[in-house]
């Protein structure tokens, strides 16, 4: 006879991992789609107006993408360690694991691999993910994982993230990650903005609203910073501490942001000392305009018009035969 309608109440099997991030890997593909579709008509720019067309495109869609897919990654803090711990509640039974932890912004993703996979005739390889989204709730998420039956440190970790946890940071990391979420949507869209204005040739405007997406982007690093910044409880196991840092997420979000505080200086500075240079960056030089004007017509030309001669010097008048009606 078993409990729980008939179903063991401990670890029925470990939960499967996808091999990659299906969020990233749309925002990705979409992103180098474009690209690709950019590149096609890149042997119709002719001389060196390529080269700052292509290199214009790459950047744009580099930062493009960048702040777009940190929104949805999990590891702006992450930490390993690895020990030995216990697999089950109240077993005495010890695993030697490798155990990751992973916040984002919408969440926490603790993960668990037994170094080997299989111990304890028993494959131990977890990645559970307990969100703190808008819509979302922490604590209920927590209590599943407490049904399910999930390794123990699995649900220690937890543990430490909810809402009736002393270590009191999921309240600190939930509003951290909401206004990071919030700032970063509003660069996207300055984003968008500068991308439009570049592309009408208004230069320095470009240039204000790559700075203000600059501005918007470090502000967001430093809301997470503020909630990183909290003193946390320790999370042993046995001798051995679990310890984050600022993850891959974090870094590249700062080099976005970095770069577009560079790109934007360097437009206002270049418009203010230089703007030739700027101009021909931007396939904005009189030789790319050269096409755009055509030859005055003169009066030997069999196009020229009775109404064009009246704007020619006395000299240069197209003569007129007039047949009496």
């Amino acid at each position: 006879m078993t409990l729980w309608n008939g179903s063991y109440p401990f670890y029925p099997g470990a939960n499967a991992c996808f091999p990659f991030d299906t969020t990233r890997a749309v925002i990705v593909t979409i992103f180098l789609s474009m690209l690709a579709t950019s590149i096609i008509i890149l042997p119709g720019i002719r001389g060196r107006r390529r080269l700052f067309w292509f290199l214009r495109l790459v950047l744009g869609l580099s930062m493009g993408a960048v702040i777009l897919t940190v929104q949805f990654t999990r590891d702006w803090e992450t930490g390993w360690v690895q020990a030995n711990t216990s697999y089950k509640s109240f077993s005495p039974v010890q695993v030697n694991t490798d155990i990751g932890l992973h916040i984002g912004l919408a969440g926490v993703n603790i993960t668990l691999r037994g170094n080997p996979v299989n111990q304890i005739n028993e494959t131990i390889n977890y990645n559970e993910h307990f969100p703190w989204n808008f819509g979302a709730d922490y604590d209920r998420s927590y209590s599943q994982g407490l049904q399910k039956g999930l390794p123990s440190p699995i649900l220690y970790v937890a543990e430490k993230f909810s809402k009736q946890s002393p270590c009191a940071v999921h309240r600190q990391y939930r509003i951290a990650g909401h206004y990071v979420s919030l700032t970063l949507w509003l660069a996207f869209c300055t984003w968008l903005i500068s991308i439009l204005l570049f592309s009408m040739s208004i230069l320095l405007y470009g240039g204000h609203m790559l700075l203000l997406t600059a501005t918007l982007i470090l502000s967001s690093l430093l809301f997470f910073s503020t909630a990183r910044n909290t003193p946390k409880c320790p999370i042993q196991f046995g001798s051995a501490s679990l310890r984050t840092g600022y993850g891959e997420s974090f870094w590249l979000t700062l080099a976005a942001g970095l770069l577009c505080l560079l790109l934007g200086l360097g437009v206002i500075v270049l418009n203010s000392v230089q703007p030739e240079k700027l101009k021909l960056i931007f396939s904005l030089d009189k030789s790319s305009k050269g096409e755009m004007w055509d030859k005055s017509c003169l009066p030997a030309e069999p196009s020229c018009s009775a109404q064009d001669g009246l704007t020619v010097p006395l000299g240069e008048l197209c003569h007129v035969t007039a047949t009496q009606l």
